[in-house]
């Protein structure tokens, strides 16, 4: 048992929805510390509001509470469980924030709640930078010549002793939020500014910068008898400058000497010792000169990471695991290392023999406004990790797994050799593409020197580089049959991929695959295990690689592969993951033994104890097949990991792969525009009038056959990319000629948008006689704005029951007609009492996790169960369950990572993760999913109202809601003078267009506390953009919708009006 015998009970603290800078790592982390204390008999009370995870689901915690992150919610928590300890370090960055604020209030003094895993000194000195300076200092370690700034005035003193450029850190913010690299005064200002602004201590660093230098990340845990062993060393291939998160990573770190590697074990040691860690996992980041082995301290996290899941993946050291272990008690030396079967202790540190390369994945192409310079504060969304026996094996595995339309080191086109100015620029910018324009400068017979004085990357790499780009040429040179065994062999061996191989040398894939077979050339499978092989791997976690000795044992058991979703991405997060594990977990259940394929550090299906076997493999058609060849699985799913998987589908029924549940014809149907209304007009149903185009004169004409607003999309897109409303020809011709490189084989869909409807998402679980209607979602944000980006409500709160009942009639017609076995999703927009389908997905959807925990079923546990061959009937689910409470889910949207982005949502999805809030009724709900996502709606004060003509009417009773409860109103002219027209004081304001004083400079004074600003037409978003802008910029609440006004008016009531109640007590109030 554990040494401390007093811990009976123990609070875990979750990271809340995914965003920019805190990704599902903690997802991860929750999960296995969540395993952890239960072993030990302990009492585990959850709280986190994303209903995405794993971690939120009834089973994982003695009590789950789906609940916000905000310290007078956990305070109710605590009156209610009376934990003993609180465990703040498996939740990112906002548990130690909350930890931190319960502690300041008193709360958990009050309560008598211990914090374990980390103290709060030893949070205050690894987070505050002045502290953590100072102590650094008095262990002899150098840091950069920083100083501490309060307000600007203080910032700019400090800026002209350091000079440009200057770095800016603000304290206890997220993924460097806030913070950037300053080159002139104006830029400085922005960004002390705004750093000083997000900072909750409003403190900033104005450091010395280091751009430049290389950096190293070391990966540490150490118990309460000081013990301490380092888990992975990690190198950064971009140099300082750029956040560790946008940086393309490698463990074991490449390029150290023993000597500089000795140096920073010993410091990192030191910094824990310092810091006080002494229960757990921390990270610490050195940055080492290039010229002079300077090394300098950046800084240090006091809680498991994004790179401890990293770290934890590439070793197979589970290290939430075991941090949450020692926080309760243990030592390192009474805990076994699993993945080695416990064979040896978790003090041996891991050692590995093989590369492991993560390659970051942005969303650019979603926010065209934003800046795609990579600075200290992070932009990327998701991230891709790959294993092999070899850097370049590794890093070509990890450029295919990130799915971004690339087989390797991609051509970028550069017009002619003048562009020679542009090659350079690329080089010198950071960016995301930075590492393929390295790859043209290599082609362009740039010497290794002076792409290393362009990028300042370490030469090691760039000759590894070099070397790929210099067998590609080679390449170019032959045909297929000038290929032997031995040179494809060392291609492969390379990491090329047989798709990036036919195209240089002019042939097909299958070509090269078939080529490849026939001269025995396939890869073989190494065990992941913690001791680079001294002792036998029991644990089935593989890798593959062009080697010599197989590894994998597959077995004869029945089995079923599930495909993962990738790398996370807008429109395909963590959502998909929570239905991979889901299938796993149910099918073990029943007997099968189920093999996980994916390439995502991050998640909870990637952790070696999810399936009996986990192939950490990119999710290409090669890749995939290969695993297939060794394991002959029984069946396979696609439809649990997004578009990931589902693009597979075909080529691998082409090959005679069995893939279980709904057929990929039928999936076909669902998203194939002409079968699709072949198969709405069989049923007898309705959808908005389209059309198909392949040119602009075509999409005019439909246009005008069909009638405006129209909806715009190209074909075949997930998340809703490049989809817009427009409602001109204009228009609609700057869309065709801009936004979309349109032809025969990717047509432009045009739909008849439906102003003002409803819209509607169903989930159901069909088998192919019966189905299950998980639930009726209806949307709070009206049609028009994506279906991830909208709030939904479980049960419907306007809907009538004779338009539910008909909804529940045309799903089950869909769900048999398509013959469905599993999941699927199925979106309507109601308008005027006419029911409009407007899109099936015959698939696990985003929405799957947030109706299982609304209704108490796991529908990807049932769907995955169906898909293995039983029937809802043995299952005994029969009836659609509706809840007696409501459950609103709400996005959350990365725009305070993006200031230039204009914050008015639309048909592209944006959001990039999401919340959940539950009450008794919706008002109730609705205000906590909004103090979830972080939005702190005011309870009183003024309200800038600017509406488009069609909402005045719409907006005269939401006025006068707003001033029965308190607030004054303020408009611009046309709005204001309506209002006094129905008799409805309103105060005037100008717009920007007017003159000073306006809106925006009232916002500026923070006088505007709530904005209601709907808008339509390119002319008018552009005139309001700097309002929507400066709102954002000044956290002022804003809703662009007419629906999120009212559903606003309902939720300011419970400001003071909330409970807190766990998931299983909501539960047992359905059964």
């Amino acid at each position: 048992m554990p040494i401390n015998k007093k811990i009976k009970s123990v609070l875990i603290i979750g990271a809340g929805p995914i965003v920019i800078g805190q990704a599902c790592e903690f997802d991860y982390s929750g999960v296995q510390a969540c395993k952890a204390l239960r072993e030990e008999g302990i009492r585990v009370i959850l709280v986190n509001s994303n209903p995405a995870t794993i971690m939120t689901d009834p089973d994982m915690a003695d009590k789950v509470y789906i609940e916000p992150i905000h310290w007078r919610n956990i305070e109710k928590i605590i009156i209610k469980e009376r934990p003993d300890a609180i465990l703040p370090t498996m939740g990112g960055q906002t548990a130690l924030n909350t930890t931190l604020d319960l502690n300041r209030h008193k709360i958990l003094d009050k309560y008598n709640v211990e914090i374990i895993g980390a103290s709060v000194d030893s949070i205050d000195m690894a987070e505050d930078r002045e502290l953590f300076k100072i102590a650094m200092a008095e262990i002899g370690l150098e840091t950069a010549t920083a100083y501490i700034a309060h307000d600007y005035e203080e910032a700019l003193i400090h800026q002209k002793k350091i000079g440009f450029p200057v770095l800016i850190r603000p304290s206890f913010t997220l993924g460097g939020s806030g913070g950037g690299i300053a080159y002139n005064i104006q830029d400085f200002e922005t960004i002390a500014r705004r750093g000083i602004d997000l900072s909750p201590t409003s403190e900033v660093l104005i450091e010395e910068s280091v751009i430049g230098w290389k950096e190293f990340e070391m990966e540490v845990v150490r118990d309460k008898n000081d013990n301490c062993i380092i888990i992975c060393s990690i190198e950064n291939i971009d140099p300082m400058g750029v956040h560790t998160g946008d940086s393309i990573t490698v463990a074991p770190a490449q390029t150290l000497t023993d000597k500089e590697y000795q140096i920073l074990r010993n410091a990192s040691i030191q910094v824990l010792r310092k810091i006080g860690v002494d229960t757990g996992g921390s990270n610490v980041q050195f940055a080492i000169s290039p010229k002079d082995g300077r090394v300098l301290v950046i800084e240090m996290n006091p809680r498991v990471s994004r790179s401890s899941a990293l770290a934890s993946k590439a070793t197979g050291f589970p290290i939430a695991k075991i941090a949450a272990k020692l926080a309760i008690g243990y030592t390192l030396d009474e805990l076994k290392n699993e993945i080695t079967g416990n064979v040896i202790p978790a003090s041996f540190e891991p050692s590995i023999d093989y590369v492991v390369t993560k390659i970051p994945r942005f969303a650019f192409e979603k926010f065209k406004e934003a800046d795609n310079k990579l600075t200290t504060q992070m932009k990327s969304v998701g991230e891709v990790m790959a294993i092999g026996r070899n850097f370049q094996e590794s890093f070509q595995k990890a450029l295919r797994g990130l799915e971004v339309d690339i087989d390797g080191l991609k051509e970028m086109s550069l017009l002619d050799k003048e562009n020679d100015d542009l090659l350079r620029n690329e080089l010198r910018s950071p960016t995301p593409d930075r590492i393929l324009y390295m790859a043209e400068a290599f082609r362009q017979n740039y010497s290794l020197l002076e792409v290393q004085n362009l990028t300042n990357i370490d030469p090691w790499f760039l000759f590894q580089i070099e070397d790929l780009i210099r067998e590609e040429i080679n390449l170019k040179d032959k045909k297929i049959s000038d290929l032997n065994k031995t040179s494809l062999m060392k291609l492969k061996k390379k990491g090329f991929s047989d798709s990036f191989i036919s195209r240089c040398i002019s042939c097909d894939e299958k070509d090269i695959r078939g080529l490849r077979l026939q001269f025995d050339i396939a890869p073989v499978f190494k065990r992941v295990d913690a001791c680079a092989a001294e002792f036998e791997a029991t644990t089935a976690y593989m890798y593959s690689s062009y080697d010599e000795e197989c590894e994998s044992n597959p077995t004869n058991n029945k089995k079923i592969m599930i495909l993962g979703g990738g790398p996370n991405r807008i429109g395909q997060g963590i959502e998909f993951d929570y239905c991979c594990v889901h299938a796993s977990l149910a099918l073990r259940e029943e007997g099968y033994e189920t093999i996980m394929v994916n390439c995502n550090p991050e998640t909870v299906s990637t952790d070696f104890d999810i399936s009996d076997r986990l192939y950490f493999e990119p999710l290409t058609f090669e890749d995939v097949m290969s695993i297939i060849e060794i394991e002959k699985p029984h069946g396979v799913i696609v439809q649990y990991g997004g578009q990931t998987p589902l693009k597979l589908a075909k080529e691998l029924k082409a090959n005679k792969v069995n893939i279980i549940g709904t057929s990929p014809e039928a999936i076909d149907v669902a998203e194939d525009r002409e079968k699709f209304k072949d198969l709405v007009e069989k049923l007898g149903l309705k959808q908005p009038t389209n059309a198909i185009a392949s040119n602009t004169g075509q999409a005019m004409q439909a246009a005008n056959e069909i009638g405006y607003p129209l909806v715009v999309r190209p074909s075949y897109v997930l998340g809703g990319r490049a989809m817009e409303i427009v409602t001109t020809d204009e228009d609609l011709r700057r869309y065709m000629d801009e936004a979309v490189s349109v032809s025969n084989d990717s047509p432009v869909l045009l739909d008849r948008f439906l102003n003002d409807a409803i819209e509607v998402d169903i989930d159901l679980i069909c088998d192919g006689k019966d189905v299950f209607i998980g639930a009726i979602m209806e949307h709070i944000e009206e049609a028009g704005i994506h279906s991830g980006d909208s709030g939904c409500s479980i049960p419907p709160y306007t809907l009538s029951d004779s338009i539910l009942m008909r909804l529940r009639e045309q799903v089950t017609q869909l769900a048999l007609e398509l013959n469905v076995i599993g999941l699927m999703n199925t979106q309507f927009a109601i308008k005027e009492n006419e029911i409009f389908l407007l899109e099936v997905n015959p698939r696990a959807s985003r929405t799957a996790p947030f109706v299982s925990k609304a209704i108490g079923v796991q529908l990807a546990k049932i769907g995955a169960i169906v898909m293995a061959g039983k029937s809802l009937k043995d299952l005994k689910l029969t009836k659609e369950v509706i809840p007696s409470y409501f459950s609103v889910k709400e996005a959350v949207l990365p725009f305070s990572k993006f200031p230039e982005v204009d914050v008015l949502l639309g048909p592209e999805m944006k959001s990039t993760g999401e919340v959940m809030g539950i009450g008794k009724s919706f008002g109730e709900a609705y205000f906590k999913a909004q103090r979830a996502a972080g939005v702190i709606l005011p309870k009183a004060g003024n309200v800038f109202l600017s509406v488009r003509d069609k909402d005045k009417s719409a907006i005269c009773g939401i006025s006068k809601d707003l001033i029965d409860i308190g607030f004054n109103l303020y408009a611009t002219r046309g709005t204001q003078e309506y209002l006094e027209e129905k008799n409805i004081k309103c105060n005037r304001v100008n717009k920007v267009k007017e003159g000073q004083p306006h809106i925006v400079d009232m916002i500026k004074n923070g006088e505007v506390h709530l904005i209601i600003n709907t808008t339509e037409g390119a002319r008018s978003i552009k005139d309001s953009f700097s309002i929507r802008k400066e709102a954002n910029n000044n956290n002022v609440c804003l809703t662009t919708t007419i629906s999120g006004a009212k559903a606003f008016c309902k939720a300011i009531l419970f400001i003071d009006n909330f409970d807190a109640t766990d998931i299983q007590s909501r539960h047992d109030t359905i059964n």
